[in-house]
C-alpha cells in the first residue's frame, strides 16, 4: 500500500467544521437561547448533525441516524458529544448570515464608487420548496382531492459575482414577493435585477432616492404614458434594440395616484425569438447593456437548482415550520461551506473544480482524513505514488 501524500489528522468533516468558529456558535446560542433548558443536545451539536445529514444526502431520519453510528470514533473530531431538542429557526439564519460575513464579507453598506459594474450587480428572486404536509402553507389552488401541499419560499438576493445566497428569508410559500423590501438595505450605486413579480411602484421611487438602480421587467397590464423616445445607434439595432423610451407610469394605491418616472427599453432576443420589456431608472448605459444585465437574472436561477440538487431538500426530518427552516438554513450553511472550499481551491490553484465535483467528494469522503484543500489542489498528485499491487499470478512468475 502505498502511503496518502494528504493524510491529514482531522477528517473531511472537521475541515469543513474548522470554517465555523465556535466562538460564533456560542455567542449566537446565547444571544437567541437556543441552549436555554438543553442539558445534552447543544446547538454545535445540532449544527454538525444537519450538515452531515446535508453533505451525505440523508432521505429520512434513520438514515442520519444510522450514518452518525457508523462514524460513532469519529464524533469526538467533530466536536459532537450528544441527542434533540427544541431551538428556534433564528439561531440557523444569523448563523449563515454571520458565516457569509465571516468568508465572503456580506452585505456591504457602501461601495466604492470605481467599482465595475458586475460587482455592484445583486441579483433578487425567490424558490419554492414543496412539503409533505401542510406545516407551511403552500402557494395556489387545491387539488382534486381537497388538499393542498404545503411549501416554504425563500427569497434570495446574491451578487454576481458571488454565486453564493448573500441575504435569504424563508417564508411560507403564500406570502407575496414584497415582503422582502423592507428588510433590504442596499448600498448606494447598487444595481438590482428582478423579476416583474416584485413590481411595486413605492420600492422602485425608494431605490431610487438611495441612488439604487433597478432592471425589471415591465408588466402587461401597465398605465404607461411615453414622454420622448431616444434615439438608437444602427449597432444597438443590430444587437436587437427595439425601442428606448422615456415614460411615466401610473397606478391607484389607497386611493392615490402613484407615479414612476422611468425608461423602458424594448429589445428583441434572437436567441429564444422573444420580445422583452425591461423597466429600469438606468437612464445613462445603453439599451443592450440594460439587457444583457438582465439576463444575468439566471444566475440565480442556477444557484437554487444547485442548492436544490446538493443538499435532500426533498426530505424532511421534521414536520414543524421551526423544524423546516432549521432544515433549509442547514441546506444554506452547507452550501456557503462548499462555496469557500471551491473559492480557497481556485485561489492557490489553476485548476477548476465544478461545485458538484466538489460536493460530491466531501460526500465520498466525508470520513477520511485527507487533506480536502491539498488533494483538490492536485488531485493527479495522488496517482504519481500509486502502483498496483501484486497479484497471486505475478507474484508465483516472479519466485519461478
Amino acid at each position: 500500500m502505498v502511503e496518502s501524500t494528504f493524510f491529514t489528522g482531522q477528517p473531511v468533516m472537521s475541515q469543513l467544521l474548522s470554517l465555523i468558529p465556535k466562538s460564533v456558535v456560542k455567542e449566537l446560542a446565547l444571544e437567541y437561547g437556543a441552549d436555554r433548558y438543553c442539558k445534552n443536545f447543544f446547538a454545535y451539536d445540532h449544527l454538525v448533525t444537519l450538515l452531515f445529514n446535508s453533505f451525505t444526502q440523508c432521505d429520512s431520519l434513520r438514515a442520519l441516524i444510522s450514518g452518525i453510528q457508523v462514524n460513532q470514533h469519529r464524533l469526538l473530531h467533530w466536536g459532537l458529544l450528544h441527542t434533540p431538542t427544541r431551538r428556534p429557526s433564528e439561531f440557523f439564519e444569523a448563523l449563515f448570515h454571520r458565516l457569509h460575513r465571516l468568508h465572503m464579507g456580506g452585505l456591504p453598506d457602501s461601495l466604492p464608487k470605481n467599482k465595475r459594474m458586475l460587482e455592484r450587480l445583486f441579483i433578487m428572486d425567490s424558490t419554492t420548496i414543496s412539503l409533505f404536509t401542510e406545516a407551511m402553507h403552500g402557494a395556489g389552488g387545491y387539488g382534486k382531492n381537497g388538499r393542498k401541499k404545503g411549501g416554504a419560499k425563500a427569497h434570495v438576493l446574491m451578487r454576481a459575482q458571488e454565486d453564493v445566497p448573500c441575504f435569504v428569508h424563508i417564508t411560507e410559500a403564500k406570502r407575496n414577493n414584497k415582503v422582502i423590501f423592507p428588510l433590504l438595505k442596499l448600498p448606494p450605486g447598487s444595481i438590482i435585477v428582478l423579476d416583474k413579480g416584485y413590481n411595486s411602484y413605492a420600492q422602485y421611487r425608494t431605490w431610487g432616492q438611495d441612488q439604487v438602480s433597478y432592471i425589471t421587467r415591465l408588466n402587461e397590464n401597465s398605465i404607461i404614458r411615453i414622454e420622448a423616445d431616444r434615439a438608437l445607434s444602427d449597432n444597438q439595432k443590430k444587437l436587437g434594440v427595439l425601442a428606448d423610451q422615456m415614460v411615466e407610469l401610473s397606478r391607484l394605491s389607497n386611493r392615490k395616484t402613484i407615479r414612476l418616472k422611468a425608461r423602458v427599453v424594448r429589445f428583441y432576443d434572437a436567441d429564444n425569438k422573444r420580445k422583452f420589456n425591461f423597466l429600469t431608472n438606468d437612464f445613462v448605459h445603453a439599451p443592450a447593456t440594460i439587457a444583457a444585465l438582465y439576463k444575468r437574472r439566471w444566475q440565480i436561477e442556477l444557484l437554487f437548482r444547485r442548492i436544490k440538487q446538493s443538499n435532500p431538500l426533498r426530505y424532511f426530518l421534521g414536520d414543524t415550520p421551526n423544524a423546516i427552516k432549521i432544515q433549509i438554513w442547514s441546506a444554506l450553511i452547507a452550501d456557503l461551506l462548499v462555496k469557500v472550499i471551491k473559492d480557497r481551491v481556485e485561489r492557490g490553484s489553476k485548476r477548476r473544480w465544478a461545485f458538484s465535483n466538489i460536493s460530491a467528494i466531501i460526500r465520498q469522503h466525508l470520513g477520511t482524513y485527507v487533506h480536502l484543500i491539498h488533494f483538490l489542489r492536485e488531485p493527479d498528485k495522488a496517482l504519481l505514488k500509486y502502483r498496483p499491487p501484486d497479484t497471486p499470478n505475478r507474484q508465483l512468475q516472479l519466485n519461478l
